[in-house]
């Protein structure tokens, strides 16, 4: 990973499915496998592989398959959530693509199919990272003539808001919107605004000792003037997707691999069954503390990054084989969290005196669906109720394969266009990778546990409320970049040579947070989305600290522009107070700081540098965002209808996984 490395090393579960923006080619010279799948608009797809399925046990292949096929049977509940007229249309689209026998070799049928493909990538009609409605390059009359040579069936407002301007973001978080009114997720009611739902969970009681995660797996309406949830559960709100759900968790409770796995899934399967939050937590508890076997997953209504509120959780589900080799090296970083915090710039009364269980391993993905896919994190630390990590611990994983694939479909184009010399290309090119990973265990690991709240102090989500996600990832980021330049990595064999792996963190951090990561954003708008603005501010913050030492130097060269870090050692300070002042932000809950870092440094763009590096960028022909299909885990049967064994299959295109999905697991069709 080459070009927008930072944006991959402080991926998480939190960190909406960001990828490495590098020039793609099919193969790799290691092998003949084909990583690239396809590529349109500003995405490509990848392939990945799943290594070590052949050497699991048969029971343990039949628990990955049960746990993917029960994340698949909730794919649409996804799809619903980020728009309420998504599976509407995705069905009049496919039936169109499946359908239509007349003219495909013109612009607009060239255009059309673009236009679906990006449709299934962002899982809606928004755009899935900078939630902008996607803009359909051909014409409302020619989808309207393309409906009737197919006898296809869409409602007239349906079909209007694929072209007008209405839910025009799936997410706005401007200071000047009404940000649940104006947003377009399926969240809640198109006629609740932002203070129904403050007075709504505002008058809510929670045990302040132990708080369930009030609204996480409902939908808050108005029916009759009156606010009230519609409940996620079998029975409730999309009550036929979560019953198949539950048949296939059933399925893998009767092969866990031990006794803890078994409770976690029957806790699983009966909040499934009930919507209760205090099962969730109960399930959460016995998650996290089910660490023995070679299966884990991730499932459930969990990132809460698609809510302005913060409140409500988008369906996801990631199946995980455990990376023995990679696990075990980086078990470390857990064994030494509390030196880590010990030793942290935090104030002490920030500061825990104990860092709870944080197992942090390396993990194979079998499956994704929901949030996770196709475009998905490349780690994950949960739970998210603080709560249970503070009394419980947590569990960090980096998803191996998946950066194994990005790793492979990449090259160095962009890194020599954007890096300011050749010691920093060679720095990244050697040390990148490894730097990578190693942010997002710090991150992970020990960023997202680290810190305490002041006691009497609301949670984040009620003190720095819009702002709540952005601060976090940025905390995260920075508790990984002051250690990333800390002998001590070295001295628990993490790296070889700890100085130069931390310039090349450094380094790419600075690169991508001030220049690079602005090839996602279109000409004129603001940064929207919470981690590219978390960079964004950490990024300008230091940099603008560190001026009168001119510890980063903005340099202009032949129209171009780079930034250079000329002391690193100070950069790191300048990091440390940074991660200070975060901390004590989340720690007191201070608002207004908290809004007043984000708003100042975050939000706004250089538009003279932002058409430069758009324009730099247009030579490269790699797409900027990334994601993947998933391959088929096909079960072998004997006479008696009995699996024997699977057969791991890639799917040809992803067009035809996306209809082989639709096909099989709508469960949500009325």
């Amino acid at each position: 990973m080459v070009f927008l490395s930072a944006a991959l090393f402080l991926s998480c579960a939190d960190e909406k499915k960001e990828t490495a923006a590098t020039e793609t080619t099919e193969k790799t010279q290691e092998d003949n496998f084909e990583y690239l799948v396809d590529q349109f608009a500003d995405v490509k797809v990848l392939r990945y592989k799943i290594p070590g399925f052949e050497d699991l046990s048969l029971n343990e292949q039949k628990l990955v398959y049960y746990l993917t096929q029960a994340g698949l049977a909730g794919r649409d509940i996804m799809w619903a959530q980020n728009y309420r007229h998504n599976l509407e249309i995705r069905d009049a689209l496919e039936n169109i693509y499946t359908s239509y026998d007349g003219d495909k070799e013109s612009d607009d049928w060239k255009n059309f199919e673009v236009y679906l493909k990006r449709v299934w990538f962002s899982n809606g009609i928004h755009h899935h990272y900078s939630n902008a409605k996607l803009k359909p390059e051909f014409s409302k009359d020619y989808l309207n003539n393309l409906v009737k040579l197919t006898n296809t069936s869409i409602s007239q407002e349906a079909m209007d808001v694929i072209f007008n301007d209405a839910d025009a973001k799936k997410v706005n978080l401007s200071k000047d919107a009404d940000i649940v009114l104006e947003s377009a997720i399926n969240f809640y009611g198109p006629d609740v605004t932002t203070a129904d739902v403050e007075a709504f969970y505002g008058a809510m009681e929670v045990d302040p000792n132990e708080p369930i995660e009030i609204g996480l797996n409902t939908r808050l309406v108005k029916e009759n003037g009156e606010l009230m949830e519609q409940v996620y559960k079998s029975g409730g709100l999309y009550g036929s997707a979560i019953d198949e759900i539950i048949v296939w968790l059933e399925k893998a409770k009767g092969v866990a691999e031990n006794d803890n796995q078994a409770t976690a899934l029957g806790l699983l399967i009966d909040y499934y069954k009930t919507g209760d939050l205090n099962t969730w937590d109960d399930y959460a508890v016995a998650w996290v503390n089910s660490t023995e076997g070679n299966i884990d997953w991730i499932n459930g209504f969990i990132e809460v990054y698609n809510d302005p509120k913060g409140y409500k959780g988008s369906f996801e589900n990631i199946v995980e084989i455990k990376d023995f080799d990679m696990s075990k090296k980086m078990a470390v970083l857990s064994e030494e969290a509390q030196w880590f915090e010990d030793n942290s710039p935090l104030m002490p009364e920030h500061k825990k005196k104990e860092v709870k269980g944080v197992s942090y391993k390396t993990v194979i993905v079998a499956g994704e669906s929901g949030d996770a896919s196709p475009s998905t994190p490349i780690g994950v630390n949960l739970p998210n109720n603080n709560w249970i990590r503070q009394a419980h611990g947590s569990k960090s994983v980096s998803l191996g394969n998946i950066i194994s694939s990005y790793n492979n479909a990449g090259g160095s184009g962009r890194l020599k266009e954007f890096a300011n010399d050749e010691e920093e290309i060679a720095l990244e090119e050697k040390y990148g990778q490894l730097a990578d990973k190693l942010h997002t265990a710090l991150h992970e690991v020990i960023g997202h546990a680290s810190g305490q709240i002041n006691p009497g102090v609301g949670t984040p989500k009620e003190t720095l409320k819009s702002y709540k996600s952005t601060i976090e990832e940025g905390r995260a980021d920075l508790f990984g970049l002051y250690y990333l330049m800390d002998p001590k990595l070295q001295e628990l064999g993490l790296v070889e040579n700890w100085e130069e792996t931390g310039k090349a963190a450094y380094d790419g951090y600075i690169r991508n947070g001030l220049v690079t990561q602005l090839v996602r954003l279109e000409l004129g708008d603001d940064v929207e989305e919470s981690h590219m603005r978390n960079r964004q501010w950490v990024s300008a913050w230091v940099f603008e600290k560190g001026a009168a030492d001119n510890v980063i130097e903005k340099i202009t060269r032949d129209g171009k522009t780079y930034y250079n870090i000329n002391d690193y050692q100070k950069l790191r300070e300048l990091f440390g107070q940074l991660l200070r002042e975060t901390q004590r932000i989340t720690s007191e809950g201070d608002y207004e700081a908290g809004k007043a870092l984000v708003e100042d440094y975050g939000v706004k763009v250089d538009q003279t540098l932002h058409a430069e590096v758009l324009e730099r960028n247009s030579k490269f022909t790699s797409a900027p965002y990334g994601g993947f299909v998933n391959p088929d885990i096909v079960p072998i049967m004997d006479d008696n209808g009995e699996i024997t064994g699977f057969n791991i299959t890639q799917p040809e295109s992803f067009e035809a996984q996306m209809l082989d999905y639709s096909e099989k697991y709508s469960f949500l069709k009325d």
